[in-house]
């Protein structure tokens, strides 16, 4: 595994640095606002992004659609979300969505055992495909026959398809923040000890 940056290698767009009205884009000054540490800081990813505005505006048009409009409970998609984001080892998306993944019912003990071997924690039949499909896209970007039948067996066709763009998205937000070294944001804790 490529040793991850210790320190940013892209820096975060800062609104309070500079509050010139000249200087601040109004419509990206209103898609930072909605992201904010508890300092009033945009959250790193969405600051470094920043220095892209266009593509942090369609970058958030797909996550938030899966965020908050998607079809798949928030408690499982999170799940997914972890486990990628454990396997890519991306501290800083598994920090962010610990916070997520308890606010919609994912516990401190599934949080722990994401981190783990899958046979480690009693986890559902459901569960368990889960996690072995976060596993196999991240091996070898193919779910297994095996693993698929589990999930067709829970999930509707379109339900199957944002599970793959679900994965497929947060591997992609993981490798960028890896490479970025998006630091992560005071007071979040990244990987459980």
């Amino acid at each position: 595994m490529t040793e991850r940056p210790s320190t940013s290698r892209i820096t975060p767009v800062d609104l309070a640095a500079d509050r010139s009205p000249e200087s601040v884009d109004p419509e990206l000054a209103e898609i930072l606002s909605h992201a904010l540490t508890h300092n009033g800081a945009p959250l790193n990813i969405f600051g470094v992004l920043a220095r892209h505005p266009k593509l942090l505006k369609r970058f958030n048009l797909l996550g938030g659609f899966l965020l908050n409009k998607g079809l798949l409970p928030a408690r499982e998609r999170e799940l997914v979300i972890l486990r990628i984001g454990w396997n890519a080892e991306a501290e800083y998306e598994f920090g962010q969505h610990t916070i997520i993944g308890r606010q919609v019912g994912v516990t401190d003990e599934e949080i722990s055992a994401l981190t783990r071997a899958p046979d480690s924690h009693p986890w559902s039949t459901g569960d368990a495909a889960l996690i072995a499909m976060s596993d196999e896209l991240s091996d070898d970007d193919c779910v297994s026959g095996t693993t698929w039948e589990l999930l067709a067996a829970r999930w509707s066709e379109a339900e199957l398809v944002e599970l793959l763009v679900v994965a497929g998205f947060y591997r992609l937000v993981s490798g960028f923040l890896n490479s970025a070294g998006v630091q992560l944001d005071e007071g979040v804790a990244g990987f459980p000890d």
